[in-house]
């Protein structure tokens, strides 16, 4: 009787402890979608200029890249996790700092009006993403190969809003990784392969 119940307790410590780093996962990616989204709010309402916005597309890349590379092995530890937090709320507080200066964006320039669109396109790439985690749809190698296509995606943006101005040019090579990475996350969520826990 003991033995069996000390099996269903590390059944249920293991159940609890797979859905606890699932949901750390989903933490991280939820955080990537409240980032972007707040960058593109900055860039509607003229708190932030289209190079403001490149700049902070940069530290999205770099967090990014740091999931990736945190993921890639299927765990995220807790020193991973500190790292991760840290690295986010840098770039939060850096959100903060931009909407707040003096400097004003023209949300109604046609170069805004392309980040804005761009950026837009990472919130619902990152909403797949998570919902993928969220689903199981998703392993954390998977979740890693993603999050270094979305930092891809990040540096093109921020290399095209390096100068204040995205370019027709420019938009449409972003575009093009958005849409190779759009069918990247189809792939991965629809491979078959499917968290365990």
């Amino acid at each position: 009787m003991e033995t069996r119940l000390l099996i269903a307790s590390l059944f249920v410590a293991f159940g609890a402890s797979a859905a606890m780093a699932q949901t750390n996962t989903a933490n991280t990616v939820q955080r990537d979608v409240n980032q972007q989204t707040r960058i593109e709010t900055g860039l509607k309402d003229g708190s932030l200029n289209t190079k403001e916005a490149g700049r902070l597309e940069t530290e999205q890349s770099q967090v990014d890249r740091l999931q990736a590379r945190d993921l890639k092995d299927g765990k995220l530890t807790l020193k991973e996790r500190a790292q991760l937090r840290r690295a986010q709320n840098k770039a939060s507080r850096d959100i903060q700092s931009a909407e707040h200066n003096n400097v004003k964006g023209n949300p109604e320039s046609k170069s805004s009006e392309r980040l804005q669109a761009d950026v837009q396109r990472n919130i619902q790439q990152e909403k797949r993403i998570e919902q993928g985690v969220q689903s199981g749809a998703l392993t954390k190698p998977e979740v890693s190969t993603l999050e270094r296509g979305q930092a891809r995606v990040d540096r093109k943006e921020a290399k095209a809003a390096r100068d204040g101005n995205v370019g027709r040019v420019e938009q449409a090579n972003i575009q093009h990784a958005d849409n190779k990475h759009s069918e990247e996350i189809l792939d991965k969520k629809h491979n078959g392969k499917t968290r365990k826990g």
